[in-house]
């Protein structure tokens, strides 16, 4: 049975402006900045070609403008739950294992089966998919890296 100081602890730093809501906070911004800017790399840039040859698959690149909204509201989605979901099993080890593993288990749980899925499902050839599968997945290690710096030193009692 956890202690009344351990009990105390836990439900002050969950509370309004409490330790966890501040890392949540900033961990949700970081996360949010590093996808983003992997996404473009990803997706706007060594896929670029890939994409293009689909066109009949993918919206245009005007239309696509038009749509970025939902692609920013997307991420800011992603990021949150991305760095509530690490922050809640934050363990008292070396940071980069755990990032590195958390961004591994994401990307077992989203980025490999989502992608296989869409190949059962969409005239996507092979190739693309490996490479949205290698490209996303150390993405995700990356951001799994980058929460866990962020919140090296912080882990929960």
């Amino acid at each position: 049975m956890p202690s009344a100081s351990l009990t105390a602890h836990n439900a002050a730093s969950e509370g309004k402006g409490g330790g966890m809501n501040k890392n949540l906070l900033i961990t949700w911004v970081v996360v949010f900045v590093v996808w983003m800017v992997g996404s473009y790399i990803v997706h706007g840039t060594l896929l670029h070609d890939d994409y293009a040859a689909l066109s009949s698959l993918f919206r245009s690149e005007q239309d696509a403008q038009q749509h970025m909204p939902f692609l920013i509201a997307a991420h800011v989605i992603l990021a949150g739950a991305f760095s509530w979901i690490y922050l809640r099993g934050q363990e008292a080890r070396p940071w980069l294992s755990q990032g590195l593993r958390y961004g591994l288990a994401v990307a077992l749980l989203t980025v490999i089966p989502t992608y296989i899925i869409y190949y059962v499902v969409q005239p996507m050839p092979g190739a693309t998919v490996v490479k949205q599968i290698v490209f996303d997945t150390a993405l995700l290690l990356i951001l799994g890296a980058v929460a866990a710096f962020v919140n090296r030193g912080r882990v929960r009692a």
